[in-house]
């Protein structure tokens, strides 16, 4: 495959739609729909990000017993989902920074424990660049609703249990649900 050129085609408030125009191995020429939070793209290079665009915090509790995850309404596929609660790490922020301000935000619960951290890795390959550090630790405190009138979140722990039953039946972001699948077998 040889890239061709990069256009940008819509630019939003936090992420830009551009066309990569590239050409197969069998000469065919090819337009790849993309989205980026980066809205500067000009050349190949760009498509690489520099650093992690957000933050994903998998956590659980002091005993080590539950995972935290948030239930939240998500627009995109117009309904509830489950997911490590997450967000966007703001200019100047370290991803551990981010992660205790999202969590805080997002639960009420603090980030009171960093354990390790899971390297970068893509949000959704298919059709972004966007990347994500995860944030491993263990949080406490008591549950609030969202500071942001923006997300309906209801964040809660659960159970191993609990988890092989919501698999069974609820729809997850995808890394939340292989990584809940690991975290809740026997």
């Amino acid at each position: 495959m040889q890239f061709k050129k990069v256009e940008k085609k819509c630019e939003g408030k936090f992420i830009t739609r551009y066309d990569i125009t590239y050409e197969t191995v069998d000469h065919q020429k090819k337009i790849y729909e993309m989205i980026s939070r980066n809205g500067d793209i000009t050349d190949f290079e760009g498509l690489h990000g520099k650093m992690a665009d957000a933050v994903v915090i998998i956590a659980t509790d002091e005993t080590g017993e539950k995972i935290l995850i948030d239930k939240e309404f998500r627009l995109a596929p117009g309904e509830w989902v489950y997911n490590f609660p997450a967000g966007l790490i703001d200019p100047g922020e370290t991803p551990q920074e981010s992660a205790k301000r999202e969590l805080r935000e997002e639960t009420g619960l603090e980030l009171y424990e960093i354990d390790d951290f899971i390297g970068t890795s893509y949000s959704a390959v298919g059709f972004s660049n966007e990347t994500n550090v995860c944030v491993v630790g263990k949080a406490r405190g008591e549950f609030h609703k969202s500071t942001s009138t923006l997300e309906e979140i209801e964040a809660g722990w659960y159970t191993k249990a609990e988890v092989r039953e919501l698999l069974k039946k609820a729809k997850f972001a995808a890394r939340t649900q292989a990584y809940c699948y690991v975290w809740s077998r026997e």
